[in-house]
């Protein structure tokens, strides 16, 4: 314990109060004991390289290449995605995929190469692996993608998990994105990102790395090219970017670097190239089809940390209703809990829960309850007793039952990586769906448990079930909150088979996306807040990850009137538009920032009420396509370098983009326009891109493109479904999607298609039936772009 983990430790001791403060510092010294006991000590280590080759076994989709001190088995899938592993490392098991590894593509052989090495030829990809174990990726054309130097490890001589590092090459211009949650995104800059779930314990902003939900998710785009890489190991780690640049030095280009370092586990992972479209399709398929959240969950969502009592709750609906803001859920957090004890309600100030969810219910708002991973030691409560019954708790490497600190005090951790905990912890939903809860929103399940000093989780000797294969928190840990969001998501889908889940979870990792959806956490109230909200939701998306967003104002703090208003808008057009505010935020209701802004809030609400239609598209394409809601602007044309760099806008599905405003005092802004022809939403005025604009952004809307030929379902005034096409420019075609679905069941609604195209003056919109046959719309639509006295059909 040094000097800074001294004043850590008296500081939280005097800011949580002198009973939970000395309780965190007793958990942070129980947690280091507990490691220094059941941690073996690295000792003395060998540093190891593959070696030569020696030979290699051709087998389905790829083969087995051994070298002098190490093996590498490739596997190319029928879904085109490519999978290597070291020291016989595997596809399986796996967290992040969906099922069993993909078969291997028959088409696809291990054969020599040129100066003894070997290589893999699909359709989509060639491997190459040299004689000393570099590992090339280029396209069917030859051109190089990524270019993997000979791993390293380092092995204690004594035994024990290996310490690894991969070295990697990309061209001079790629460009690096992803990594699961990044404040500092969309586009990663130079620098270290951490691979550890992690509470900030604070409000954090752009510069505060790593957050709640980061993953070794790493898409890489290029002039030759996009690909994705994937290294499946869910251990502590760091991602060392260096972009390249070109006429770096005597007129020779400088490559990029990317360089992970991993605290152990395997060495393996999957890449799949191509169009950014068709890489996130494969990474689905791969990984599992998104959540499809209930259609009122892609409505407006407030939530508060201290709604106080039931009669708290029923003012702010009423005050929605009295100014003519649209409301769909209500969201409680830990105050409506007995002692913070959860699946338990405060009687006292919440006497008939189950009858005000009813009443939110008839007025179309949904209750959505918190959750938290961690259960009160205390004996009596049910939920321990069962617990305890079941052996369902994290013990440590002793066999003692592992205690943190978190809000109810003293408490334990169920091992969300045993089959049979993750059923008995699903089936406790049920005392939920009781209460008239119809969603339910994770936290704290990175897993966080307060300390007084050093890392507020669980000790990393700690002992998980890992399905059986047994190991401790060092492997565990990232993927705990997976594993809650699957325990929460299955015991719901066993309660309520006819109904869709609502789960979103603070933390994850890959293939979270098959359960639901995240949010940004506790995101600092201020303007660099707010961009880090926006490359929060670009960055997982782009992992996999299509739902989520942040907090409308950041978590704490008292945002000034035109921070609100720009964040408010911003939100209406990602998927969770959430408005929140902690207990010493004070309130952030629309009508508690003076008369304009509730004007300007009400037209950002009514908009999005409007564009529920499209929102709703949108998440069936996620789940059929992988495809993001939010995606940047370069995701059609990703060969254009100026929308790489761009990450003040984005494309909201194919037809719409949307140019947040960022900083303060702006009624005016630039935005980067990919090709084609766009519509100003509200002038009208087309622009031909590429281009930069410049538009005005006055304090009632931010600036809002639609794609030239685009279809967009809308909400009519009369509550049905319109489309609402945008004139495509002359000689081109456009078209779009729909997706009717107004509920929350199983029921696969019918995927509409549209074509539009121009004849002289009048814009023709047809629906393409099952045999390519177009037929008149039977919807109702309203032609946008064109002159008043154009025609229309």
């Amino acid at each position: 314990m040094d000097g800074r983990d001294l004043v850590r430790s008296v500081k939280a001791v005097g800011s949580a109060g002198p009973v939970q403060g000395l309780r965190t510092v007793r958990a942070a010294w129980r947690r280091r004991r507990a490691d220094a006991k059941g941690l073996p000590p690295r000792g003395a280590e060998r540093a190891r390289v593959p070696g030569a080759v020696l030979e290699a076994e051709p087998g389905p989709g790829g083969g087995v290449v051994r070298f002098s001190r190490s093996e590498l088995r490739i596997l190319v899938a029928v879904n085109g995605a490519v999978f290597w592993g070291w020291d016989g490392a595997g596809p399986e098991p796996s967290y992040a995929l969906a099922g069993r590894c993909p078969e291997p593509d028959p088409r696809a052989v291990l054969e020599p190469d040129k100066d003894g090495g070997w290589r893999v030829v699909a359709e989509r990809v060639t491997v190459t692996v040299s004689r000393h174990g570099a590992i090339e990726v280029r396209t069917p054309g030859g051109v190089p993608l990524r270019h993997d130097l000979p791993p390293r490890w380092w092995e204690p001589v004594g035994g024990g998990p290996a310490r690894w590092t991969q070295r990697s090459q990309v061209a001079a211009d790629a460009r690096f994105f992803g990594l699961g949650g990044r404040a500092s995104g969309p586009r990663l800059r130079d620098g270290s990102y951490r691979l550890w779930n992690t509470d900030p314990g604070r409000p954090f902003g752009p510069g505060d790395d790593p957050l709640y939900v980061t993953m070794p998710v790493q898409l890489v785009v290029a002039d030759a090219g996009t690909h994705l890489v994937f290294h499946d190991n869910s251990w502590d780690g760091t991602v060392l970017l260096r972009e390249g640049e070109e006429g770096a030095g005597s007129g020779h280009d400088r490559a990029g670097t990317s360089e992970l370092r991993m605290d152990g586990g395997p060495l393996r992972c999957w890449v799949v190239v191509g169009t950014p479209a068709r890489v996130a399709h494969t990474w689905a398929s791969l990984t599992g089809a998104a959540a499809l959240p209930p259609a009122w969950a892609l409505g407006h969502h407030h939530a508060r940390w201290g709604f106080g009592d039931e009669q708290e709750v029923r003012r702010i609906v009423a005050g929605y209703h009295e100014h003519g803001l649209p409301l769909d859920a209500v969201h409680l957090d830990i105050d409506h809990y007995d002692a913070h004890q959860v699946f338990t309600v405060d009687q006292d100030r919440f006497t008939k829960l189950p009858v005000l969810a009813e009443e939110l219910r008839r007025d179309g708002i949904r209750l959505v309850s918190i959750v938290d991973p961690a259960v009160a030691l205390a004996p009596g409560n049910a939920v321990y007793d069962q617990g305890t019954a079941q052996d369902a708790f994290v013990r440590d490497a002793s066999g003692e039952v592992v205690r943190g600190v978190t809000w109810p005090g003293e408490s334990v951790f169920p091992d969300f990586t045993h089959a049979r905990v993750r059923q008995w912890w699903g089936g406790l939903y049920e005392e939920r769906l009781a209460q008239g809860f119809a969603g339910f929103w994770h936290d704290l399940n990175e897993p966080t448990s307060f300390a007084a000093f050093g890392e507020t989780t669980l000790p990393r000797s700690a002992r998980h079930a890992l399905e059986g294969r047994g190991g401790d928190h060092r492997e565990a840990h990232n993927v705990y909150g997976l594993c809650m969001a699957r325990a929460g998501y299955e015991g719901l889908r066993a309660l309520l088979p006819a109904q869709r889940p609502f789960v979103f979870s603070r933390s994850g990792w890959a293939g979270m996306q098959r359960y639901g959806g995240t949010w940004s956490g506790d995101v600092a109230t201020g303007w660099p807040g707010l961009r880090a909200s926006l490359s929060l939701v670009l960055g997982l998306g782009l992992c996999g990850v299509p739902y989520s967003g942040p907090d409308v104002g950041g978590f704490d703090g008292s945002p000034a009137p035109e921070l609100y208003l720009r964040w408010f808008q911003l939100a209406a057009y990602l998927p969770l538009f959430r408005t929140h505010a902690s207990l010493r935020a004070g309130r952030r209701e629309p009508w508690e920032f003076g008369p304009e802004v509730l004007e300007h809030a009400r037209v950002a609400l009514v908009e999005r009420r409007r564009l529920l239609p499209y929102f709703v598209t949108l998440a069936h394409l996620a789940r059929r396509t992988g495809a993001p809601y939010v995606r940047p602007l370069w995701w059609h044309t990703p060969e254009d370098r100026a929308l790489r760099d761009c990450g003040d806008a984005f494309l909201l599905g194919d037809g719409l983009l949307v140019a947040p405003v960022l900083d303060p005092g702006v009624d005016r802004r630039a935005v980067r326009l990919p090709r084609g022809r766009w519509y100003d939403t509200a002038t009208g005025r087309a622009y031909e891109g590429p281009a930069q604009v410049v538009v005005d952004a006055p304090p009632g809307r931010i600036p809002v493109f639609a794609r030239a030929g685009a279809v967009i379902p809308v909400r009519g005034d009369d509550g049905g479904l319109e489309l609402e096409v945008w004139a495509p420019a002359f000689g081109r075609t456009g078209g779009g999607l729909v997706v009717a679905d107004a509920g929350d069941g199983w029921e696969g609604p019918a995927i509409e298609r549209y074509v539009t195209r121009r004849q002289g003056r009048r814009v023709v919109v047809e629906r393409e039936r099952e045999d390519g046959a177009g037929v008149p719309p039977s919807r109702p639509l309203r032609v946008r772009g064109l002159a008043e006295d154009a025609g229309q059909t």
